[in-house]
């Protein structure tokens, strides 16, 4: 993203504009595109002054007033889920948060999602049968086939 124009330059195109002269006139003389030169003109009307706006900064994350309620309602029932924390927020605190925007609170004040040994095995990768033990040799069936360029066997000569 650009940085916005520096206030000197501003200052001497609003002044080039209120003393006659057209706003598409100083674009050129000061090397500036049109829109350059056409945007810090409203702003001038209605503040009174040529600053840029605010550029960049950190935003407050919105759920820091309330965080303290989503660490009580998951300790309280640990398996809660997002929408549910997001229905409790809205209700309990009349404010509303996306699920985007739980999440992260939830990490910043130290919370983590951790699978418990009763939940469905991952259908990505599985890794070994339940019944298999520690050190205990898996099926192929468990894992996905595949070869690499140095693990396949070389072409047939011809």
């Amino acid at each position: 993203m650009p940085a916005p124009m520096s206030m000197d330059l501003r200052l001497r195109i609003v002044h080039a504009v209120e003393s006659g002269g057209s706003i598409r006139g100083a674009a050129p003389r000061f090397a500036v595109s049109p829109s350059a030169a056409i945007k810090p003109m409203p702003r001038v009307l209605a503040t009174g002054s040529a600053a840029p706006a605010r550029y960049g900064g950190h935003r407050r994350p919105v759920l820091e007033p309330h965080e303290a309620d989503p660490r009580q309602r998951v300790e309280a029932t640990p398996d809660l889920t997002l929408a549910e924390l997001q229905t409790a927020l809205q209700q309990r605190c009349g404010v509303r948060a996306g699920l985007s925007t739980i999440h992260p609170t939830l990490r910043r004040i130290g919370l983590r999602l951790k699978k418990s040994p009763c939940e469905r095995p991952s259908r990505t990768g599985p890794t070994s049968p339940a019944s298999a033990g520690g050190g205990a040799a898996g099926s192929l069936s468990w894992t996905r086939r595949a070869s690499s360029s140095s693990t396949r066997p070389p072409p047939p000569p011809t």
